[in-house]
């Protein structure tokens, strides 16, 4: 078991070892969102059936004495090849039938053998520790009498909401974009006066989701025209009922995304995990870089107001882990709050990654490599594909694959289609940024091959 999860199971339980049942409910802001009025956002079946793979993360999380909840096992091959390398994975149990478009806990909740499961786990003091806590996740919980290992759901909604971030960033003291929270037409009108305003001056403004996450629900705004759509759209949602929930900033130029982590404990102590560059491309996060490369002056910043929002959040009632978007500015200064994540985050999970496989002074980076396949890829062929440029034991560069059921989530291609889109994710780690930079080159030229089906699947 990972020295973090430890020191989360510490935290957040009443008992010394507690058993922990893992839920990698990945797209939990969907379930924050209902009900909300935002920003209009598209979704593709492909795309969910991908993200909801990415349940199989949870594996990396837990100890042998913990479980962890699947939409399908994991394949064979793969798990073997986690257990290689020593790492003490959590028993999987996969749901007899699961749905593509449903998330690993609606299958949970229609699956009566799981659920059996989960009550006998419940009356012997297991805890569940989802990857976010909606009110899905809380229904399980009570229905099968498990612990919960972080916050009730409505407080984990409510912190997560950007507008709740940039109201504690102001309470704080902390700097942030200029910008206004909009939750009636009267808010939304100010906010349009402050937008035009910033566009006479040839200047953007961003406009956010209260619960938009990974690019989704964000706009970028550098016309009147947009504005004006935007303007016209928010009032036609706001008329068919509900509120809004809408965040309009100032675009600020950066010079590095950032994302830490802090852990609040249930006796309100507050523990700074790590603080990591955040890889991203318009928007939509793709990775990161560790160490994330930032002055003793900015690291130091991040650090106290992640203790400071940590404390604010157990005042709150807050306990578990916070994950904080920030960024540094090509001004040079640091924006220490962007959003808040009131869940885990992918960072959470490359926790063993970093204890198992970095040394003093190593860099890694965790990235995720886009895949478009004529027939499923077995995890049998692409390890001997990649075999060269794996990890063959902790303290060597290489490449450690840490999520391989996003690969074939999708099953293959569709009807009239000679391909279908999959997504692999990947732990990169060798001495300095050069060795990473080259492992990620020779990594994509080999999935580049594979893609077309040029390697045998015999």
């Amino acid at each position: 078991m990972t020295e973090f999860t430890k020191r989360l199971k510490r935290a957040l339980t009443d008992e010394p070892d507690p058993v922990l049942v893992l839920l990698g409910n990945i797209e939990v802001e969907e379930q924050w969102a209902k009900g909300e009025v935002g920003l209009p956002t598209i979704s593709s079946d492909t795309t969910r059936a991908v993200t909801h793979r990415m349940d199989e993360f949870a594996l990396l999380l837990g100890g042998p004495s913990d479980h962890v909840l699947l939409k399908t096992a994991p394949d064979p091959d793969f798990h073997a090849y986690l257990q290689d390398y020593g790492l003490s994975l959590p028993r999987a149990h996969a749901v007899s039938a699961q749905q593509a478009g449903r998330t690993v806990t609606e299958d949970v909740l229609e699956d009566p053998a799981t659920l059996g499961l989960l009550t006998e786990l419940g009356r012997a003091g297991a805890y569940l520790a989802p990857h976010g806590m909606s009110e899905l996740e809380q229904r399980l919980a009570e229905q099968c009498g498990l612990g919960l290992a972080t916050s009730p759901a409505e407080l984990c909604k409510r912190v997560n909401s950007k507008i709740f971030s940039r109201r504690l960033a102001d309470r704080l003291g902390l700097r942030q974009p200029a910008g206004m929270c909009c939750e009636t037409p009267e808010d939304l009108a100010d906010a349009v006066q402050f937008a035009e305003d910033h566009l006479s001056q040839g200047r953007k403004v961003v406009v956010k989701d209260a619960y938009g996450v990974s690019g989704k629900g964000v706009m970028v705004v550098g016309d009147e025209r947009r504005l004006a759509w935007l303007k016209r759209t928010a009032e036609r949602a706001d008329r068919r009922g509900g509120r809004l929930g809408l965040v309009v900033e100032e675009w600020i130029p950066k010079a590095k995304d950032l994302n830490y982590q802090v852990l609040v404990a249930k006796d309100g102590t507050v523990e700074f995990d790590f603080v990591k560059e955040a890889i991203t491309a318009d928007g939509v996060h793709k990775g990161h870089r560790i160490p994330a490369g930032l002055s003793a002056e900015h690291e130091d910043a991040i650090q106290r107001a992640g203790l400071d929002i940590g404390r604010a959040l157990a005042a709150e009632g807050y306990k578990g882990v916070a994950g904080i978007d920030a960024l540094v500015g090509a001004d040079g200064h640091v924006y220490p709050i962007i959003e808040i994540n009131a869940r885990y985050n992918m960072s959470t999970y490359q926790a063993a990654l970093q204890e198992t496989f970095m040394w003093e002074g190593s860099s890694a980076e965790a990235r995720q490599y886009p895949l478009r396949l004529h027939a499923r890829l077995p995890f049998a062929l692409l390890r001997k594909e990649i075999e060269h440029l794996l990890v063959k034991a902790p303290g060597d560069t290489g490449v450690v694959i840490n999520n391989f059921a996003t690969v074939n989530a999708v099953g293959g291609p569709t009807q009239g289609k000679r391909y279908f889109d999959g997504r692999l994710y990947a732990f990169l780690v060798g001495p300095d940024e050069e060795s990473i930079a080259s492992l990620d080159g020779r990594l994509g030229s080999v999935l580049s091959v594979l893609e077309e089906g040029e390697v045998s699947r015999a």
